[in-house]
Parts: C-alpha cells; structure tokens; sequence
C-alpha cells in the first residue's frame, strides 16, 4: 500500500512541475511578444514635399525621393516604421520641438545653423546656384541688378541673401528679393515672367531643368558651397546616433551610391 501511495505522490509531483514549467514557459513566450511590440519605434521624418530630388509627390500620389528613401532604408535597418510628415518649411522649427516630427530630412543646409540641432554627418555636397529663362540676357551674378529674384520662404538661399557676411551685397542691387512657399510656384513666376530668376540649391537647379525642358539655365557662377545634414532636437543624441549608424552602414553596404545614382545626385553625396 505505502508502495501505492508512493507512486501516486511521485506522478502528482512530476505533473505539477510540469504544469511550472508550462507556465514559465508560456511568460516566457508572453514577455518576449511583449517586447518585440514595445520596441517597434515610429521614426517620424519631417521633409518638404516639394523638394525634388529630395522630397517630393511622385505621379501615383506617393512620397518619394532622395532624402525619403534613404530614411526608409535606416529603418529597414532598425526595423523601425517609417512615417513621412509634409511639412510647411517656415513652420519646421515648431513641428520639431512639438514632436509631431522626429527630425527634419529634406535637403537642410547645416551651414549658419550649426548651433540649433543637432546634426548627422554631412552627407551632401551643396551649392547655392541661380536660374534664369534662357533668353533673359544674364549671364552672371552681376546681371541680376535690378531684377526680381525669387527664392523660398525661410530656405538657405534666402538666409545667404540677407546675411552681411553672406551675399547680402549682392542681394542689396536687386529690384527685390520675393519669397515664395515652395519652388514650383516660383518657377511658374518665372515662366510668367514676374520674376527674372530664382535662387535655390543646385540639386533642384538640376531636377527642375532637366523635368521642365528647354527654356531655362543654371548661371555658371554660384553664391556659395555648402553641406546637408539631418537637423535632430538639440541634444538628441541617441536618436542621431541610431541614425548615423545605419547611414554608414548603407554607405558600405553600397545602398547609399544607388539611391544617389537613381535621384542623379551621385555627384554632390559624400560616400565616405
């Protein structure tokens, strides 16, 4: 009977241990599903949406670009999800510190606001340039004497135009200086001819010439060089440095040159 007893006791322990262990294991299984959901991060990039090549409408209602690619590639690299937040460019700075966005990705000249953000790497080689209609009779800076220059509304351009140490000299012969939102609405002004030219950054000299055609040239003479980077919240380090990692990662992985080939920029990225 004892011997009885003995085995019943043995197989009601066994079973309970193993019930233990099922349950451990199941927390487990829980904590680790938990985890995996916790640590999906929504990385949401600020860009201007009229910004080619960098950020821009493709013709079947996406968002696309340089810039935008680039950033979906860093979160196929941290398995992030991406979210693309259109932003009016003047206002940038507010949607930055509110945290609608997590950074402002679109073609931004770190030059003269090294202070503000903090910054990725550079990453591109930029140039402010001025374009013209091809038979306006400029042929250089000093032929915008007189003449309505257009550039948009809080960009680099306009800064280098109001700055003493800048082209402000410069800016001080036009007839004016008129800002616009974004550079389609100026190029349509100077298709118009309300404006004799528009002052912006090479990369989108480029696209806009080689989009609209004959009619319109780059003047040889630039207003300076400059350099992009990602703008992140002063003191965010962590989220800039989650970011760099994966850039150079996709410098290496050849990733980088490819976007930059695609959006015809090969010339003007920083690969190393």
């Amino acid at each position: 009977m004892k011997k009885i007893w003995a085995l019943l006791l043995a197989a009601i322990l066994a079973f309970s241990f193993a019930g233990c262990g099922t349950e451990k294991e199941t927390k487990q299984d829980t904590d680790d599903n938990t985890k995996n959901e916790t640590e999906t991060t929504e990385f949401k990039v600020g860009f201007d949406a009229e910004y080619p090549p960098y950020g821009y409408m493709d013709d079947d209602g996406s968002y696309t670009g340089f810039d935008l690619e680039l950033a979906a590639a860093v979160c196929d690299y941290w398995d992030w999800e991406i979210k693309y937040v259109p932003i009016d460019w003047d206002s940038k700075d507010n949607e930055l510190s509110s945290g609608m966005i997590d950074c402002i990705w679109s073609g931004f000249t770190i030059n003269g606001r090294e202070d503000d953000y903090t910054w990725s790497d550079p990453y591109v080689e930029n140039s402010q340039v001025v374009v013209v209609a091809e038979d306006s009779g400029i042929d250089d800076l000093s032929g915008l004497a007189d003449k309505v220059v257009a550039v948009q509304a809080d960009s680099a351009a306009l800064s280098l135009l109001q700055d003493e140490e800048g082209q402000k000299e410069l800016a001080d012969t036009f007839k004016e200086l008129r800002e616009f939102g974004d550079y389609n609405t100026a190029f349509a002004e100077l298709l118009a001819g309300t404006v004799d030219a528009v002052a912006m950054d090479i990369g989108v000299a480029k696209y806009q010439l080689q989009s609209r055609g004959e009619g319109y040239k780059m003047l040889d003479e630039y207003l300076n060089e400059e350099q992009y980077g990602i703008g992140f919240r002063k003191g965010d380090t962590e989220l800039r440095d989650s970011v760099q990692e994966a850039i150079d990662s996709l410098k290496k992985d050849g990733t980088f040159d490819q976007l930059a080939e695609k959006y015809d920029i090969a010339d003007l990225v920083i690969s190393e």
